[in-house]
């Protein structure tokens, strides 16, 4: 779903979540996140194949610590608790998301799953967290 198709206050941990948008979302939703002193992290997922090549991509776009171990868990821990990144709330955002679902299905499977853990547990710590993911406008048609 597109965030235009909703009302979302980036600033209410109990909206933090995972959620899909257009395109041509991503520099609103990043207007509206610096606007509210949120911690804004970008990466491009254009060209991205497997869990490999994404977990180094992340490790460079949240400049996550040296001791990342490059897993699935690792990630899940470190988007938890993103103490390096000192932030009242946290706003990641994805471009070209459908080159990563196409290519590696699974991986952008297990992705949305652990940031949806992250966003619940900022949420429950009452901290916000999202994540958006663009995906191609054609993504949307007949929802």
């Amino acid at each position: 779903m597109s965030a235009h198709r909703f009302d979302l206050d980036l600033t209410q941990p109990a909206q933090s979540g995972a959620y899909f948008v257009g395109t041509a979302d991503l520099d609103r939703l990043a207007k509206a996140a610096r606007r509210d002193e949120l911690q804004v992290c970008r990466t491009d997922l254009g060209g991205c194949a497997d869990k490999h090549e994404l977990l180094q991509r992340l490790a460079v776009s949240l400049t996550l610590p040296a001791s990342f171990g490059h897993n699935w868990d690792a990630l899940a821990d470190c988007l938890r608790d993103m103490g390096w990144l000192p932030a009242w709330g946290y706003v990641l955002l994805f471009e070209r998301g459908d080159d990563l679902r196409n290519a590696a299905p699974e991986d952008f499977t297990t992705l949305l799953g652990v940031l949806d853990d992250a966003a619940t547990f900022g949420a429950d710590h009452d901290k916000p967290w999202f994540a958006f993911l663009a995906l191609p406008d054609e993504a949307f048609d007949g929802s």
